[in-house]
């Protein structure tokens, strides 16, 4: 299982649920509700049908999609919220099935998934998505994607293809989930590797009429807006048919050796007569909806916990730290965020990355917690929003000043950040 704040989601083992009648009411499939319980016995039982219980039912949502399997109450995602997705099913066992002892079975996990109806904020279990949430984790994590690829059966030579995507660790998975809701249920979700997932939309119908619009409405605040501008005229040519004549291919060629590190070695000597399209310079940065900042910092935050050596009584102290890197090309967008906060500082980190961070603890107290508990962070980063918060409890508290509270805030800060993967590790959960 995995959690994330309030909201968890676990594989459970395949006979989970209420108490199941270890028995068979009849060796008619329809009726079967447990497996075949050859060392007790039963050879039959005989009741109404509508007693049975936990017997499997239709589940619908929406128009678009419906999971139709024999199931157990309580065996699906539920815990989001009381969510409606259906995921893990009951097995049920015949005398006929290829196994001698069916309690082997009990860890086997079956997996499904709904697609939600789309709605004005995406809604899973009654979680809402604002829409500036979604830009907002866009200008974290999204990617707008442009691939040209030489095929001699194409009208021109060349294929294009245009995608949005996200490519996340699979440990958020729930966040895609949220997304690919808001959108409409357009796109897919897919493992990129073995710890990570991509969520694409790269259907032109979708492209246009679902992520055009929302973008164009609920506008990106850092420069991956110029890349959406470069990707949208792409886009409108494709759309025209432009990209199937070598003129139309050009056009699309230079507007891609502006989008991000611009195209590849292979297509510049394709194209040797390339000249890239002037990149847009986003100056109007306007930082004036809650929700864009915590949808940017569900994809970008940090939040750590400090401990080191002082000449306290304790020989150790404590120093809350809450931090935001961008590529150095996004200073301007920090500086605007710190502005609006009213708090922390912007510095250079590296070559190319500036980092925004705070430290002061009466900022955190005051305008951070308070933010973040109305606005709310979701995925992993959710956990170590909270164990965040929790230090900070103990230090208005002055807990960190006995040996007891700072054993406390050393046990938290173990199972933070990266100290949360081996934690879960260890206390047995896992994820799908």
């Amino acid at each position: 299982a995995w959690i994330s704040g309030k909201y968890s989601w676990w594989d459970k083992l395949s006979n989970s649920g209420k108490a199941l009648k270890l028995m068979v009411p009849s060796y008619i499939l329809k009726n079967i509700c447990g497996w075949t319980n050859h060392s007790c016995k039963v050879t039959s039982l005989k009741m109404r049908e509508n007693k049975m219980g936990n017997r499997g039912s239709k589940s619908v949502l929406g128009k678009i999609n419906a999971v139709k399997e024999q199931r157990v109450y309580g065996s699906c995602i539920g815990t989001l919220l009381n969510s409606p997705m259906l995921r893990y099913t009951l097995k049920g066992f015949e005398r006929n099935y290829q196994v001698r002892i069916p309690s082997n079975h009990l860890n086997s996990l079956r997996q499904y998934s709904t697609v939600i109806s789309r709605v004005a904020n995406s809604q899973i279990g009654g979680y809402l998505l604002k829409p500036y949430f979604v830009t907002g984790f866009t200008d974290a994590e999204g990617s707008f994607i442009v691939r040209i690829r030489k095929n001699p059966k194409a009208k021109a030579g060349w294929n294009v293809e245009t995608k949005f995507s996200f490519c996340i660790h699979k440990k958020d998975r729930m966040v895609l989930d949220l997304i690919q809701a808001f959108f409409g249920g357009v796109g897919s979700i897919t493992y990129a590797s073995k710890d990570t997932l991509h969520y694409r939309i790269a259907s032109l119908h979708d492209l246009i009429n679902v992520v055009l619009p929302h973008f164009d409405k609920y506008p990106l605040n850092s420069q991956k807006r110029a890349d959406y501008f470069l990707f949208k005229e792409i886009v409108l040519l494709i759309k025209n048919k432009e990209h199937l004549t070598i003129e139309g291919i050009q056009k699309i060629v230079n507007l891609r050796a502006s989008i991000n590190l611009g195209g590849s070695e292979s297509l510049k000597e394709a194209f040797p007569n390339t000249v890239p399209v002037e990149r847009p310079v986003i100056e109007d940065i306007a930082i004036d909806d809650p929700y864009w900042f915590a949808g940017f910092a569900s994809g970008e935050a940090c939040f750590s916990v400090n401990i080191y050596k002082s000449k306290t009584k304790l020989g150790e102290a404590v120093q809350l730290k809450f931090d935001l890197a961008q590529h150095s090309r996004d200073s301007k967008l920090l500086t605007s965020l710190q502005n609006l906060l009213g708090y922390g500082s912007v510095n250079k980190h590296s070559q190319n990355a500036v980092m925004f961070s705070a430290t002061k603890f009466s900022d955190f107290v005051e305008c951070l917690i308070p933010f973040f508990d109305k606005y709310q962070i979701i995925g992993v980063k959710y956990e170590d929003y909270l164990d965040f918060k929790k230090v900070a409890e103990l230090m208005e508290n002055k807990a960190h000043l006995t040996i007891e509270g700072l054993e406390d805030i050393r046990r938290i800060k173990a199972k933070m950040n990266r100290g949360r993967a081996q934690h879960d590790e260890e206390e047995g959960y896992f994820t799908k």
